[in-house]
């Protein structure tokens, strides 16, 4: 049979199974063929059965063994995989994108969590009904022979010299499927409840006097929209997905400074799973900001050399390559101290990537700016009896063929136009006045922070870009607060998403200060004077403060004693055998032998990634132990009445 026949035929048997064709192809002739190679991984019931049924198929692609057929999975996907190019079968036969070297990142259903912690690895994809069972085993400490150096076995008399192998130590198993280690990376089919919506807690207004209590959430009159200024606490990811139903095209104006994935930040791994566990991570999150943009929205998204190219594809296929506005350069800085010692050309500059939700209708305010002073001195060089300063402007010709000349005065000029290339706005840790105790209460740096804080200058130009009075500004990588800081004192409504807990110490103090009226950053510029007020919250946690509690201990006598907690009140993963962990591990001499770190490391496996926060559709039970005042103030939020 020839290979054309071949295919055909397996097309025709897969046409009763629709998961995987293309979506929208009715006449199934758009095989999804990445769908169909996941499912054939995980020896999907029906596919199987399916190819079965065809005796040309069953004779290709099983083997007999006994009176039972054997699916020879390699063969089949190998087949696939080298007769796919050039036919019309598969919509991906003329597909550019980005892969994590099995399929296209945006085909991935994986969702990575928590990237500020970096003790796990990716790993899933099996359905939850084929699911297997992770457990820790004991290895022993394994010899070998010792050599010489002519690689002959050392003899003590008539034995073998040994020496050790691998050190005993716990190793996990598996009785089934393939390990899901917490935290970073869960499959599509063990999300459940995920992407719900959670339950807010710890809610505190700030105003001029101080921190207030909330009784109430503002909306707008006409819309009913929140017109509050947000500061929440929690996974960006959950709390994303948490405002779409209050915000959800709404955002006119987005900015984030995601981690930049150097090897200095969150994701240090292997460089190939280093990439993709990155831009999965990217993607789950601009994938969500993509649904809170309003029509007429802008995003910008800050990053380096390291991924920016990486990032332009992925972009291109959240937002569309025809969303694409521009790429901007902001060189912050000079060639010069410690980063020049080197042959290497100096970087000096950061990438923003700028996308529209629709560019023919994005919101884009023509913006410029000031002349040099050496522009001025070049070109506004004449002055009129009054001592106004001005440029003649050649305007055309007359009738007469005489050139026509105007005044163009400097007090009524704009500026040059923006261009692509920032040069005049700087780093902040650029400023002298930072590093002088005497005067670093005029700077705007802020010492402690080791993650890249960007200038307010930087953030003003975007929202005068992109965004006028009253619109709603969003930043979820939100890091020492700039975004906000600049958005409030620009008469921005904004929110802002942070996890790490120097999100008091750093935004709500930036932000605090900021209403009383600091000196710092654009406030000279614009004649800042303080006001505004705005409301802080934090998505309830559930077995994330079971993963704190976790961390705290000090000692294995407080992790035995904090295990029937974790075993009573919090949700640990079904896949462990919890039994087993609790009565033989947690009681054997090599386990104890271990260090702490990894006997809490092994702890944290037991967590449901599902469970980590909250859901607003299960606050009042009681077991959470909310306060009324939360499930009341929640409700307000999702604008839900009792």
């Amino acid at each position: 049979m020839t290979i054309t026949k071949l295919k055909e035929q397996i097309l025709e048997v897969l046409k009763t199974d629709d998961r995987v064709w293309a979506v929208g192809a009715d006449d199934k002739k758009e095989l999804n063929q990445t769908s169909l190679l996941s499912l054939v991984e995980k020896i999907d019931e029906n596919i199987i059965q399916l190819l079965l049924e065809v005796d040309n198929i069953r004779d290709k692609f099983f083997v007999k063994i006994n009176d039972v057929y054997v699916f020879k999975t390699n063969d089949f996907v190998f087949f696939m995989e080298e007769n796919k190019v050039n036919n019309m079968y598969t919509q991906y036969k003329n597909k550019i994108g980005l892969t994590d070297g099995k399929r296209f990142i945006d085909d991935s259903k994986d969702v990575v969590l928590n990237w500020p912690f970096k003790d796990c690895i990716l790993e899933g994809g099996q359905s939850t009904e084929e699911g297997m069972d992770d457990y820790f085993q004991w290895q022993e400490t394994t010899m070998k022979d010792k050599l010489d150096d002519e690689g002959n076995k050392i003899k003590d008399g008539r034995k073998n010299v040994k020496e050790v192998d691998v050190e005993g130590h716990y190793e996990q198993k598996q009785a089934k499927r393939k390990e899901i280690f917490f935290n970073e990376v869960i499959a599509a089919d063990e999300i459940d409840r995920l992407e719900e919506p959670k339950a807010f807690t710890n809610w505190k207004r700030y105003t001029a006097k101080g921190e207030e209590e909330v009784t109430e959430l503002k909306r707008d009159k006409e819309t009913g929209i929140i017109k509050e200024n947000l500061i929440i606490k929690g996974n960006n990811l959950l709390a994303l997905h948490s405002l779409k139903k209050e915000f959800a095209g709404k955002v006119k104006l987005i900015y984030i400074d995601p981690p930049f994935n150097t090897g200095n930040d969150s994701f240090k791994y292997n460089d190939k799973f280093n990439k993709s566990s990155w831009l999965t991570f990217m993607k789950n999150r601009l994938t969500s900001a993509f649904e809170l943009l309003a029509d007429d929205g802008n995003i910008f998204i800050h990053i380096d050399i390291n991924q920016v190219f990486y990032l332009k594809l992925l972009c291109d296929e959240i937002f569309g390559s025809h969303n694409f506005v521009e790429e901007i350069i902001w060189s912050y800085g000079s060639p010069s101290g410690g980063r020049a010692a080197g042959a290497k050309p100096v970087n000096i500059h950061d990438y923003l990537l700028h996308y529209s939700k629709d560019y023919s209708n994005r919101k884009q305010n023509k913006t410029f700016i000031p002349y040099s002073e050496k522009y001025i001195k070049d070109w506004f060089k004449y002055k009129d009896e009054n001592g106004r300063k001005y440029q003649k402007r050649q305007r055309g010709k007359d009738e007469n063929g005489k050139s026509i000349w105007t005044k163009q005065y400097l007090d009524e000029s704009k500026g040059v136009p923006l261009s692509s290339v920032w040069s005049d706005i700087k780093q902040v840790y650029a400023d002298p006045r930072a590093y002088k105790e005497s005067q670093a209460h005029h700077s705007e740096l802020v010492k402690d922070f080791s993650g890249g804080q960007k200038p307010e200058k930087l953030i003003e130009r975007i929202l005068n870009m992109c965004s006028d009075a009253g619109d709603i500004v969003l930043d979820y990588h939100l890091g020492t607060g700039t975004t906000a800081v600049t958005a409030h004192k620009l008469n921005r409504q904004y929110i802002g998403i942070e996890q790490m807990d120097y999100i008091n110490d750093y935004c709500i103090n930036r932000l605090n200060s900021t209403i009383s009226g600091d000196t710092k950053g654009i406030s000279k510029s614009i004649n800042w004077k303080g006001g505004g007020e705005f409301v802080y919250c934090k998505l309830a946690k559930w077995n994330e403060t079971a993963k704190e509690k976790i961390n705290e201990c000090t000692s294995l006598d407080k992790l035995i004693v904090l295990f029937d907690t974790l075993y009573d009140k919090y949700f640990l993963n079904y896949n462990l055998k919890i039994k087993e962990f609790r009565e033989k591990v947690m009681l054997d001499d090599n386990f104890k032998n271990l260090s702490l770190e990894e006997q809490k490391s092994m702890f944290l496996t037991m967590l449901d990634l599902n469970q980590m926060y909250v859901n607003e559709s299960e606050m009042e039970d009681t077991k959470y132990d909310l306060l009324e005042s939360d499930i009341a103030l929640t409700k307000m939020f999702y604008n839900k009445e009792d």
